[in-house]
């Protein structure tokens, strides 16, 4: 199974895990909202104000699994990974 870390490099620490508050507009992610793991891309950023929003607008590639590509509203829980340095790292809710 391939490593999930990255060097941050602002710190040039190995992280292994993303907090879901450090995700942004426009980032690659994976999500299991259709029962199976597709790719999709942020269209907002999770945070609100000193908090975290419960709710995330994506677009999701449903085409990657024989369905329709979509915009659409997910739980922030059902994000599973994001892309960071070409590598994909998992998220801390």
């Amino acid at each position: 199974m391939a490593e999930l870390s990255y060097v941050d490099k602002i710190t040039n620490k190995r992280r292994t895990m993303v907090k879901a508050i450090e995700m942004k507009k426009g980032d690659k992610i994976k999500t299991n909202q259709l029962g199976i793991e597709t790719s999709a891309v942020l269209l907002e950023s999770p945070k609100q104000g000193r908090g975290l929003k419960t709710t995330l607008l994506i677009d999701c590639k449903g085409s990657e699994v024989g369905l329709f590509d979509e915009s659409g509203s997910i739980y922030i829980d059902q994000v599973k990974k994001v892309l960071r340095n070409n590598v994909w790292v998992e998220v801390q809710v």
